[in-house]
Formats: C-alpha cells, sequence, structure tokens
C-alpha cells in the first residue's frame, strides 16, 4: 500500500528500514505557503527488498525547501526508484539532495533518480544534487536532474485552439506533476489532484 503523505511540519524526519522481500511505497506532496525541511534515510536491509519515494512540491512565493534522501543498498537485488519534481516561482528557494549508496556486496542493484523541475520566475532558485556512491560492480544505477521553463511553443499551440494562456500554463504545470501524481492510489488521488490543480491556479504567474 502506498502512503501519502502531505507534508505540513516545517522538519521531517525519517529513518526506515526495509527487509528482505518487503517493500515500501510512499508519495510526498509539499503545497504552496510551506516552507519545510524533509530528511529521509532509508535502507534496503535484506534480499530482494524496495523502495519506491515519489515527490512534488509547488512554491509560490517565498518558500524555502529543502528535501534529502538517503537511500542505502546494503543487500543484493534490492530496487530503488526516486522521482521529485517540483514548481518554484515568486523568491523561492528549493534545495534537492539525493544519494544512492551502494554496497560492496549488493550486487544485483537497480536505482534510480530523479530530479526535475520548472522556473516560474527569475528570482526563484532550484538546487539540485543527486549523487551516487557504488561499491559494487554489478548494479544498473543512474541519476538526472533538470531546471527548466514551461515550453512557449506548447502554450502557443494550446491558444491557437481556443485555450487562454492562464489554462495552458495550468495544464502545462498539472502535466508535468502526473508522473508523481499518477503513484497515488486511485481512492485519494481524485482528491488531492483537485488540491494540486487549485494551488496550481492560485500561484502567481
Amino acid at each position: 500500500m502506498t502512503e501519502v503523505i502531505i507534508v505540513r511540519e516545517d522538519r521531517m524526519i525519517r529513518s526506515m528500514t526495509v527487509q528482505a522481500g518487503q517493500r515500501t511505497d510512499m508519495v510526498l506532496i509539499v503545497m504552496p505557503g510551506l516552507s519545510t525541511d524533509i530528511r529521509f534515510d532509508i535502507r534496503l536491509d535484506g534480499e530482494g527488498a524496495e523502495a519506491n519515494v515519489y515527490g512534488a512540491y509547488l512554491c509560490g512565493s517565498d518558500e524555502r525547501v529543502k528535501i534529502s534522501v538517503d537511500m542505502y543498498h546494503n543487500e543484493p537485488h534490492c530496487n530503488s526508484r526516486q522521482l521529485f519534481k517540483g514548481i518554484a516561482g515568486g523568491t523561492s528557494r528549493v534545495d534537492f539532495y539525493g544519494k544512492i549508496i551502494v554496497a560492496q556486496d549488493a550486487q544485483k542493484t537497480e536505482a534510480y533518480q530523479e530530479n526535475h523541475n520548472i522556473l516560474l520566475s527569475d528570482n526563484a532558485k532550484v538546487d539540485t544534487k543527486p549523487q551516487l556512491e557504488i561499491y559494487a560492480d554489478d548494479v544498473k544505477c543512474s541519476h538526472g536532474a533538470t531546471i527548466g521553463r514551461l515550453n512557449e511553443e506548447e502554450q502557443f499551440y494550446m491558444r491557437s485552439r481556443g485555450i487562454t494562456l492562464e489554462d495552458a500554463k495550468v495544464l502545462q504545470m498539472i502535466s508535468f506533476l502526473a508522473p508523481v501524481l499518477e503513484n497515488i492510489p486511485e481512492s485519494e488521488r481524485e482528491d488531492i489532484s483537485a488540491q494540486i490543480e487549485t494551488a496550481v491556479r492560485n500561484i502567481n504567474l
């Protein structure tokens, strides 16, 4: 079962251990108006353990959001995925730090980490630092990060179809966040997606 966490605290620290054959899935949501420091320490301590962490953050004014995830692969045949996507506007500041650590005996590891961001203003700032620390030699691991802007060509296309510029930007942002939101269980997805759409519409574009 996927755990959905809508972050409400200014500081969240969580350490967890995933044992052999177990799986943990989490979706983190940071809504506009919250400055927070999130730190996760996840240890895959049994063969065949799996952990998947997804996150979406919306920063529209002067928020300060820090996210740190350390994923430890300590045993063979373990899998992990991290996907974080964020939107930063106003004078907000986002710091993302992610690290995958693969122990010497953790052969057949598969671990992937992505952090993608959209800047809505010249004064918003995102610092992203994904890292790999690998001591085994039979692994599949990758990491990546991007920081970009809303696509003006897509906006032009949608406007030519009668969509307002504001709605075009909203659709772009919701589409950008969709790969994270689709991991929310169906029983909660509609309500949370509606909250996010409202939040996106209220961001100063």
